[in-house]
């Protein structure tokens, strides 16, 4: 495919590189020829792992850096083609526990991010990660990217504004910006550690290790789900198409389905643990935000993009990969 091609020696800047997306991306980028820098903090449960590009280190270039570093932003982003802004705090519980950080992580390092650009790299494509979280509890669905943002946690404000720095630099100083705000995405390499970033890591671990997957109420709540190979491809495309500049646009899932139908699909593909239903603890119960789903209507018209791996392949790959990994992925 063109754009894959388009790759092939381009220098090529990874922010949250270590982690699940940016790893599995890192790593596509390898294979299609481009010269590839990965920076991670490596901050213990936010996901960053070596282990996620073994096989592949001598091949890219890593740096441990901490994207709130102004002075390392300025000198890493100098010389490079194309950057996927991938780094961030994105749990959304540890956001209300510790709401400075995520500030500091999700909101005030973008803009240092961006200033680098601006001052050292003007020319510099960037695609930054966001997150369906931004919108909130839905006012109707599918969720599609003119629904009101109305987040519900620190984590989705600071997101949120994290995106619109993006796009007010791309309006103010013409910077080559786009974001792709992603819904539940799943695959090898995601945390498993424990569950604050997301479920489907944590339902995969629970069966792999023969556990009860609990659900709150009747398990009915909708989501949808993409595989981390169709997500690294939508940045793949928007990486290299300059007529998405200043651009939002939504990933979804071919389909939503229901948790309950999700956690027995999982147990019967490892072939052990349960699923059991659980009342709602009040707390949870009060800032649960029910059915969620995106619509990917906007970038399949503009780039072709749409999720292609069945949810069955996927969790069956995901699932694979932690059977024979798992030991890398959680604190002995």
């Amino acid at each position: 495919m063109e754009y894959l091609d388009s790759y092939a020696g381009r220098t090529v800047l990874i922010t949250g590189g270590l982690g699940f997306i940016g790893s599995n991306l890192a790593r596509r980028l390898v294979e299609l020829g481009a010269h590839v820098t990965v920076i991670d903090s490596l901050i213990p449960d936010y996901g960053g792992n070596l282990f996620n590009v073994d096989g592949y280190a001598d091949r890219l270039r890593i740096n441990i850096a901490d994207v709130r570093d102004p002075y390392s932003m300025r000198a890493l982003v100098k010389g490079q083609e194309i950057l996927f802004n991938l780094a961030g705090q994105v749990s959304h519980l540890d956001s209300m526990h510790d709401p400075f950080t995520d500030l500091e992580i999700n909101t005030r390092s973008q803009l240092s991010i961006l200033e680098a650009c601006r001052h050292e790299n003007p020319s510099i494509k960037v695609v930054y990660a966001g997150t369906r979280q931004q919108y909130g509890k839905p006012r109707y669905l599918p969720l599609d990217e003119e629904h009101i943002q109305a987040p519900t946690d620190v984590n989705g404000v600071n997101k949120l504004a994290g995106e619109w720095y993006h796009i007010v630099y791309h309006n103010a100083y013409g910077l080559r910006t786009t974001s792709l705000r992603l819904t539940n995405t799943y695959g090898p390499r995601q945390l498993v550690k424990h569950n604050r970033q997301g479920f489907i890591g944590w339902f995969i671990r629970l069966a792999i290790e023969g556990k009860t997957i609990q659900l709150y109420g009747d398990g009915g709540q909708l989501r949808d789900l993409t595989y981390v190979d169709d997500v690294v491809d939508a940045f793949l495309r928007v990486g290299v198409n300059d007529s998405v500049n200043g651009a939002v646009f939504n990933l979804g899932g071919a389909a939503p389905i229901s948790l309950l139908d999700l956690a027995r699909q999982i147990v019967e593909i490892a072939g052990q643990g349960d699923v059991e239903l659980i009342p709602w603890p009040e707390a949870r119960k009060k800032i649960d935000i029910g059915d969620v789903y995106s619509s990917y209507a906007r970038i399949q018209a503009a780039l072709g993009w749409q999720p292609t791996t069945p949810l069955a392949d996927g969790l069956h790959q995901m699932l694979t990969y932690y059977a024979r990994f798992l030991d890398n992925y959680v604190t002995p």
